[in-house]
Formats: C-alpha cells, sequence, structure tokens
C-alpha cells in the first residue's frame, strides 16, 4: 500500500466537472497516478450527507454506467492510467454554489484513496454561443457537420475547402477537440538532399508545408549546392527533455538542505520516473536555488517521441515519490512546472543544458558549386557571415542563425510535429571558415531541436506520409529524422546567405513568392 499526498490525491478530481445533468447529480475523477483497479466504492459524501450505494451508479471513459455496489474485490473494475470515471448520484438536484464532497474507495495497489474537495456547480445547458458536442462520439459525421452549420450560421463563411478532407476524423481524436474540417496548407518535396549522418544516410526528398513562396525553391538549390560540394555530415551530439518541478520552503536554508537531500536520494527517484514508461530515462537532476524555492530540472530520454506527455507522468510520479518520502525538511507546497523546462519558448538555459535534440550539420560548400549555382562566391557570404554575426549581438538574439525557423517550420507541419516548439527547435548557432583552398566550411548547431517519429500527430495520414517518404515514421527513426532536419536548415542558411550576398534576395521574391489576386486575374 502506497500513501499518496493529499495534493496529489486530490488531482485525481476533474474540477468544475460537478452538475445537475439527466436527473442525476454528476462528477468524475481521472486516474493521473498510475495503472490500478478498482475494488470497491467505500463512500460518497456530499456537503456532510453520505449518499447510499444504492443511489450511486459509475461509468468508465463514457462506456455505459452501472451500479456502484457491483463493484468488490472478486469482481473488480480495471482502472488504467488515463482512465475517466464518472459518478452518478440519484439525489435531488444541487442548487448553485459552493459543495463539499468526499469519496472514498479502495484501489489496488494504492489501497483506501481517499479525496477530499470542494467544488462549484456547473449546469448541464450549455452556454449561450457554445460550440455543438457530442459526449458520445465527438467525431461522428453528424456532430461535424452540426459544428459546420454552427460556424457559417455565426460567421457566415461556407467552409467549402476547410470542409473536405481524406480521411475518417476519428483519426484525429487525441490530436484536436471540436474537429471541423482541416487546413489545407500547400506542400513540396526539395531534394535530393544527400546526408552522410550516423543515422541518416543517402539522398532524401523533403516535405515542407508553406505557405511562402521562394521557400521551396530556396531549400531546394541549398540543396543542390550540398550534394555537388559531397553532401552535409550531420550528428546528433545531445539528447533530453525535461521538466521543471519547484518546491517551496519555509527559508533557503531548509531549500538548500532539500537539495543536499535530493542528490543522496537520485537513485531512487530514477527508480520512481522510469516505472511510469518502458522507454524513459532519467539522465540526471538539475537543481537552482533561489529565495526560499528549489527549482528542479527532470533530464530525460524519451525513445522516439517528442516526450512532453511522458516526462510530465513521469515527473509527477517522482514528485509524488518525494512527497512521500522527505524527512529532511517540511516542504510547504510544490508546483509540477515551473516555467524553468521553457517548454516552447526560447531559452539560454536550453541553448547550453539542451531540449530535444542538439544536432550539427556541417559541409564544405565548393567555391565553384556556388558560383554556378547561385552566382555568390564563398568569399562574399563568409563576408556576410561576419556582419550578421555582429548583428545578431547588437540585436540581442540568443542565436545568429539567418532563418532556420523556415525550414523547420514547414518540415513540422509537413510531419505531424507540435509546431509550437518551433519557439526552441528554431535557435540556431551558425559558424563558418574560409578554407585555404577558398572553399567555405558552414555548420549550423540546433541545441534544442524537439521532434518525434511516433507518437502526438505523426500518425495523422498525410503526415505520416511525409515522415513515410524519408524513411522516417515509427520506432529507431527519431535520430534520422534530426539529422534531415538539420541538413535542410543548413541549406537554407546557404540559399539566404547566398541571395542576400548576390543581391538576388529581392528578385527572387518577386518572381517565386508573389501571390496577387489581382495580378493573377489576368
Amino acid at each position: 500500500m502506497s500513501f499518496i499526498p493529499s495534493a496529489i490525491l486530490n488531482k485525481l478530481y476533474n474540477r468544475t466537472s460537478l452538475r445537475n445533468a439527466d436527473g442525476v447529480v454528476r462528477f468524475s475523477v481521472k486516474n493521473r497516478l498510475s495503472p490500478a483497479s478498482l475494488n470497491q466504492i467505500k463512500r460518497v459524501v456530499l456537503d456532510g450527507q453520505v449518499i447510499p450505494i444504492e443511489k450511486i451508479s459509475v461509468a468508465c471513459d463514457g462506456g455505459p454506467a452501472f451500479a456502484a455496489g457491483r463493484i468488490s474485490a472478486k469482481k473488480p473494475v480495471n482502472f488504467p492510467l488515463g482512465t475517466l470515471l464518472t459518478f452518478d448520484l440519484d439525489i435531488e438536484p444541487l442548487g448553485e454554489g459552493q459543495h463539499d464532497l468526499e469519496v472514498v474507495f479502495e484501489a489496488p495497489p494504492f489501497g483506501r484513496l481517499i479525496l477530499e474537495v470542494n467544488d462549484s456547480l456547473k449546469t448541464a445547458a450549455q452556454a449561450p454561443g457554445a460550440i455543438p458536442r457530442d459526449s458520445k462520439d465527438d467525431y461522428s459525421a453528424d456532430v461535424i457537420q452540426a459544428r459546420r452549420d454552427f460556424v457559417r450560421e455565426h460567421t457566415g463563411a461556407e467552409l467549402e475547402h476547410i470542409s473536405q478532407h481524406s480521411f475518417d476524423p476519428h483519426v484525429a481524436q487525441g490530436n484536436i477537440e471540436h474537429f471541423t474540417g482541416v487546413a489545407q496548407v500547400p506542400l513540396g518535396f526539395a531534394g535530393p538532399l544527400l546526408v552522410r549522418g550516423e543515422h541518416a544516410q543517402g539522398e532524401f526528398y523533403v516535405p515542407l508545408a508553406t505557405s511562402e513562396g521562394t521557400l521551396v525553391a530556396s531549400y531546394n538549390r541549398g540543396m543542390k549546392v550540398l550534394h555537388r560540394s559531397g553532401g552535409v555530415k550531420c550528428a546528433v551530439v545531445g539528447d533530453n527533455m525535461q521538466r521543471a518541478p519547484a518546491f517551496v520552503f519555509e527559508d533557503a536554508a531548509q531549500a538548500r538542505r532539500f537539495a543536499d537531500w535530493l542528490v543522496e536520494r537520485t537513485e531512487d527517484i530514477k527508480a520512481a520516473c522510469e516505472e511510469t514508461d518502458p522507454f524513459i530515462r532519467l539522465k540526471y537532476i538539475d537543481y537552482y536555488l533561489a529565495s526560499k524555492f528549489a527549482f528542479l530540472r527532470f533530464n530525460f530520454t524519451t525513445g522516439d517521441a517528442a516526450g512532453m506527455n511522458m516526462v510530465g507522468k513521469a515527473t509527477f510520479a517522482a514528485c509524488n515519490w518525494i512527497l512521500q518520502h522527505c524527512d529532511a525538511v517540511e516542504i510547504h507546497r510544490f508546483f509540477l512546472e515551473s516555467n524553468f523546462a521553457t517548454d516552447k519558448k526560447a531559452s539560454m538555459i536550453n541553448m547550453m543544458r539542451t531540449r530535444g535534440k542538439r544536432v550539427t550539420a556541417e559541409a564544405v560548400i565548393k567555391r565553384d558549386a556556388l558560383l554556378e549555382i547561385m552566382d555568390a562566391d564563398t568569399e562574399s557570404l563568409y563576408h556576410h557571415s561576419k556582419v550578421a554575426n555582429l548583428g545578431s549581438m547588437l540585436s540581442g538574439a540568443n542565436n545568429n542563425g539567418c532563418h532556420s525557423a523556415n525550414a523547420i517550420t514547414a518540415i513540422f507541419l509537413a510531419t505531424g510535429q507540435d509546431v509550437a516548439n518551433v519557439s526552441e527547435s528554431s535557435m540556431g548557432l551558425l559558424y563558418s571558415e574560409l578554407t585555404p583552398e577558398k572553399d567555405l566550411y558552414m555548420s549550423i548547431t540546433l541545441p534544442s531541436l524537439i521532434v518525434a517519429t511516433c507518437g502526438g500527430g505523426t500518425g495523422l495520414p498525410t503526415q505520416r506520409e511525409s515522415l513515410e517518404a524519408m524513411s522516417c515514421y515509427g520506432v529507431g527513426k527519431v535520430n534520422k529524422l534530426a539529422e534531415i532536419v538539420a541538413g535542410t536548415v543548413l541549406a537554407g542558411e546557404i540559399s539566404l546567405a547566398a541571395a542576400i550576398s548576390s543581391l538576388d534576395w529581392v528578385s527572387s521574391h518577386e518572381e517565386f513568392g508573389r501571390n496577387d489576386p489581382a495580378a493573377n486575374k489576368s
């Protein structure tokens, strides 16, 4: 039997789930701890009144409701991680305002769990202007059509193109809510990109989803220069994914004593983390003390997944273990995330310590190839790099790449990555030097590239096709994808620097990057 601190345990309750609905009083809990079974619902108390067991029914994950009295040690209910358990109480409707709720149940391996929460009543009626939903099947054709009709009625937009999609909307469950249609972003391929990496080897045609004219053409010519120069070398040199909880103490001295205790128990905490997922590994824990707070950074590897959900679950388990076992000091409270992981934000700590994959792409650009393909010489590119470095410093930028976000955003859209992670993924450290032969060595290091080849949006039909086009879908492919992304970024850096140096930048956009409706009418 495990002791679960109330601060953790009460997170099982779905806040604001209390409501009058379908002639019953309803609320729900969700297993956010670990796989368990439900052996008995011992007691439900609402506003001090014990609810008779025969007036309680439950349903798992939206399935059919059944009498709570049927649950026993001989007839347990499976309660996997993430399962939503909905309680229906056959009692008089509640009035508006605050209500006290206590739920006691037996759930091995935790034993007896007691939830004591306060919640405000939520009415079952939809708020005015609420988008249509279906609690039983929110991805059915009927509810999707209802949402389209709703949007048409409220906005006047016809949604002709948004409504057209080639896959069963049910495959998007877990990727989007209120599914109404699709945003069709133009997609083109650039290549071949010749990669000589540790994981990616050979020629690749890279999918780029974008609405920016010249982009695909620019990356294509950068790849052509790289190919003529013998290809691009790539290597993944670091791999970390973080969650950063904060613990609060009486004073700074207690925060320091907690950090000392943490170092002594790191192996125990590591074991608690790694029990949550077979693919997660805790590498180390950083700690940073400020005022009466201890900011921790748990650093994990997460296999071929981006891993934000995995590290959240593992760190939650670690915090639970810490709250149970810390006898060195009194912990006043904790927060699972302190913003110190800097998720979806560029930061110096991720530049230095790595978030996601740290990957470098490098190549020696042949002077003749650059002159022939881009009408620019290596000396001009080298000179531009020095000017651009100074410009980056003057501006206060924390990186000196030209436009790595272009390639990364386009690949992320095409392959189902979390596009918001472009914020940290696009930090680029660009370096160049002239060789004695007047060729140009160039490298780009992406210290915080967050990519996945399974999970998240990678399994959506079009995104999977894009990954499969590079043979990057599934387990064991994430480092290969990271190297391809880095090589593509370098191709774009070469192309843009050459366009600036040869004064082709504006003319190229005039030729390829205009979509003027007035001009297109002629």
